[in-house]
């Protein structure tokens, strides 16, 4: 059977790439009381187009170049979260990609047109230098989810000279919600961070871990409201996926997945911000965008992955340019399998077919051993 050409995007993947572009032009509107905000939404939505091209040129080569990122840039963090997915899925003992190879992999993401990276961790501001790497890339958009412990003075002075990073605050709805998942103090420190930003007029947003305790308070229009004054235009939700064995309970139930969704576009119709959610702006493009569909995940080791939250490797980039680890025989796999990963309930679906996707992996590492093996003997 002749095998699909997956080097050219799916209905999925063309959805995805448009949805990236409206958001941009979203984000022209909704900044536009201040022109300083509109221009650099402008110049962004502009490298955006450019990079698509340059996807485009690496298409026609048999090159799938996904045009998202998510970059867990270092697994060190000083805070201890309640249920966080990082400490459990991505803690090693083994050294972490050097800044010069992130340095490179910044370069090798631009000239591959990959446009948006999104830096986690662990916590990010704890990466020696972050600052100093991300002013390297100024053609790629960098969102910067960081627990807003570290953003002081000088941080926020070297957030306004590069507009192409844009600060993503932990926030877990209330005081009591965010200080009981994330320690004492932690949401009078965001709000302090943000007062710091909105101050310097360097555009930020939040992100929250949507569970059923928080999820009436961190969705209410009463909370919206007081984070819009405090100069909040960026929202991005995500849904608790329990890597934590007995936490279940704490997912979104199914009529709440329903009413999340309607809640999001009304909201979207009256509120002058941007709204990201995960996994629901997927369930609206038809799936699952990860393996390289849309994203994929780098852990601060070097592994190149389908998704945080499927740490599943056959790729290291210590070992392979970015170029090679794109084009992995597991990502591959995943994104030719032609199993709908379905997220209509709302949950993340390489967790829910994690078993599927070990699967996978131990089929592609036995494949490898075995080439290896027949390798060295007919030398």
């Amino acid at each position: 059977m002749k095998r699909p050409d997956r080097s050219q995007p799916d209905r999925t993947e063309r959805a995805f790439e448009r949805s990236i572009f409206d958001t941009l032009k979203l984000a022209a509107r909704v900044t536009a009381y201040d022109p300083r905000f509109a221009i650099r939404a402008s110049r962004l939505l502009r490298r955006q187009f450019k990079a698509a091209r340059v996807r485009r040129h690496h298409a026609r080569q048999g090159v799938h170049v996904p045009p998202f990122s998510i970059f867990s840039i270092t697994s060190a963090c000083n805070l201890n979260c309640v249920g966080c997915y990082a400490n459990i899925l991505h803690r090693a003992d083994r050294p972490e990609l050097t800044n010069d190879r992130i340095a490179r992999l910044f370069r090798e993401a631009r000239d591959l047109g990959v446009s948006i990276m999104l830096l986690a961790g662990g916590e990010p501001m704890m990466r020696d230098r972050l600052l100093d790497l991300t002013a390297t890339a100024p053609g790629i958009l960098f969102l910067l989810f960081t627990n807003a412990t570290l953003i002081d003075e000088d941080v926020v002075e070297q957030l306004k000279s590069q507009p192409h990073v844009i600060p993503v605050l932990s926030l877990e709805g209330d005081q009591a919600q965010t200080d009981a998942r994330r320690g004492a103090g932690a949401h009078a420190q965001v709000l302090e961070a943000m007062r710091r930003l909105h101050s310097r007029r360097v555009f930020f947003g939040t992100s929250t871990t949507l569970t059923r305790e928080n999820y009436d308070t961190a969705t209410s229009r009463e909370h919206l409201d007081d984070l819009l004054k405090r100069g909040c235009r960026l929202f991005y939700y995500i849904n608790y996926i329990p890597v934590k064995p007995g936490t279940e309970d704490l997912q979104l139930p199914g009529s709440r997945v329903q009413a999340f969704e309607r809640l999001l576009s009304e909201y979207r119709k009256s509120l002058p911000c941007l709204f990201i959610a995960f996994p629901h702006d997927e369930i609206a493009l038809g799936g699952c965008l990860a393996a390289g569909r849309g994203f994929i995940h780098i852990n601060a080791y070097g592994d190149v992955e389908p998704c945080p939250f499927s740490p599943f490797s056959d790729r290291n980039l210590t070992k392979v340019s970015l170029r090679d680890a794109i084009q992995s025989p597991l990502l591959l796999r995943i994104r030719e399998s032609g199993v709908h990963l379905d997220e209509t309930d709302g949950q993340c679906a390489l967790w829910s077919r994690r078993e599927w996707v070990a699967g996978l992996y131990a089929e592609e590492t036995s494949t490898e051993r075995a080439n290896e093996a027949t390798d060295t003997h007919a030398d």
